[in-house]
């Protein structure tokens, strides 16, 4: 599969993930949120946008995924609603992304398909 953007096109695999994380840009990124969305998904918010660059940031410093525990613990470390409770974060993500938060935010930040023992 793939998507277009700008006149490139940008390989995926079958669930649309990237193929090739160095292919992410904010143009990119955009594409990616607009497929998220037409596909019945919740709108990304500005929330949402700031989990995504923490996302990119983690992975780049650490060259794994954060997982739900580490996300929680630091509270996704985001600009917007400010939490202190892990449990309701916990939930305020699942409310953003039900699909699976970890997941969802991996795929908009280009980053390649999780492990499923992160969402623990």
């Amino acid at each position: 599969m793939s998507i277009e953007v700008n006149g490139k096109i940008i390989e995926t695999d079958e669930e649309g993930y990237l193929l090739n994380p160095d292919d992410w840009n904010e143009d990119v990124c955009e594409a990616l949120i607009k497929q998220h969305e037409a596909a019945g998904h919740r709108p990304v918010n500005e929330t949402a946008r700031g989990l995504i660059e923490y996302f990119r940031e983690y992975y780049e410093d650490h060259m794994m995924h954060p997982t739900m525990h580490k996300l929680l613990k630091t509270l996704g470390k985001v600009k917007g609603k400010s939490f202190r409770d892990q449990e309701e974060y916990k939930e305020f993500l699942y409310e953003l992304f039900p699909h699976g938060p970890i997941q969802m935010l991996s795929k908009l930040a280009g980053l390649p398909k999780p492990v499923e023992e992160v969402e623990s």
